[in-house]
């Protein structure tokens, strides 16, 4: 008699995101595959299920305001059906510099870069960026998530290059202050608050963003917007990046989607979208959260317009209606609406 694999099924609080078979077939039919140069509408709210050197080539030239890039790191990885194996510094580098060249034709002169990775991949990419691009900072966020080290540090930040195309560029600063707790709530001569705000449920100051981010919550069983994809971003982290360096309406480009952050908060904030997948379980997981981000635009951590320190805004009566509030902005359609 063959032994057959217990079926797991999720806790009551696990609201990790799967597939079904009817999603699969679903979702399949909406990915966009590619057979020569495309031009920029077609590709318009679309998620392309192929490998990026499949159509790098194929890319429309100068159509995209910001280019999010999340490339493997570089250590061994399995991502469901594919795996990249860790090389040398020096040939990480070179697989960079095989793709980000002609991926940067698709960039406005206006554009705007930012580069994922980690303490291992750093030196690969500020060489490769700084030869193409104007490297403006380096953005370091804490991935709180993950197991301790024995032997060694525990891990848990990693970084961003931001960078850009020319001297001409967005930058959205007043889309992405952070609302922090004040700790010593200084008052002026008349005893009103300084630079602070007063509420029942604590003082709170609005702040100019800095390069260190340590408000993020990496994506876990509880949350909505987790997957089973092994590196996801948070949305949270997206919504910084696209509401600082893009505005309504502009064309968000991720070559290596994953289970679809990127589209997901763009189409949420109003910008078009292009995403570039090679698995198509991932791609068919982005198509299911674009769905349900016609109905959802809530972002966790961020409403009335402001970032939340981490788990501040849970604190906050109202907060449920200040996401209601959020998820009310109208949505540009996707290819299969408009």
């Amino acid at each position: 008699m063959k032994n057959e694999s217990p079926v797991k099924t999720k806790a009551p609080r696990n609201r990790t995101m799967t597939l079904s078979e009817s999603d699969i077939v679903q979702y399949r039919r909406r990915l966009l595959k590619l057979n020569g140069p495309a031009t920029a509408y077609p590709l318009e709210n679309r998620t392309i299920n192929q490998d990026l050197f499949e159509v790098l080539d194929w890319l429309p030239p100068s159509f995209v305001d910001l280019l999010f890039i999340d490339p493997p790191y570089n250590l061994t990885k399995s991502f469901n059906t594919h795996t990249f194996r860790e090389r040398s510094s020096e040939e990480y580098q070179t697989w960079l510099e095989m793709w980000l060249p002609q991926l940067l034709k698709t960039l406005k002169s206006t554009a705007s870069v930012y580069i994922c990775g980690d303490w291992r991949s750093a030196v690969a990419i500020q060489s490769v960026a700084e030869k193409y691009l104007i490297v403006r900072n380096r953005i370091t966020w804490e991935r709180e998530k993950g197991r301790g080290a024995k032997a060694n540090w525990k891990n848990c930040a990693e970084d961003i290059w931001y960078c850009t195309v020319s001297n001409t560029y967005t930058f959205n600063v007043d889309a992405v202050k952070l609302k922090r707790r004040v700790v010593a709530p200084y008052t002026d001569e008349n005893g009103q608050p300084k630079d602070w705000d007063k509420t029942h449920n604590g003082n709170y100051r609005l702040t100019h963003p800095s390069n260190l981010w340590t408000d993020l919550t990496v994506p876990f069983w509880s949350m909505p917007e987790n997957t089973d994809h092994p590196t996801q971003k948070p949305e949270k982290l997206l919504a910084k990046i696209i509401l600082a360096s893009s505005n309504p309406g502009d064309m968000v480009l991720d070559p290596f989607l994953g289970s679809g952050t990127t589209s997901v908060v763009a189409k949420k904030l109003r910008r078009r979208y292009v995403g570039v997948e090679i698995d198509s379980m991932y791609c068919c997981l982005a198509e299911k959260r674009l769905a349900q981000a016609k109905d959802n635009q809530a972002i966790q951590g961020y409403a009335d317009g402001v970032f939340w320190e981490r788990n501040a805004l849970s604190e906050q009566n109202g907060s449920a209606k200040r996401h209601e509030a959020q998820s009310e902005l109208p949505l540009f359609p996707s290819t299969e609406e408009a």
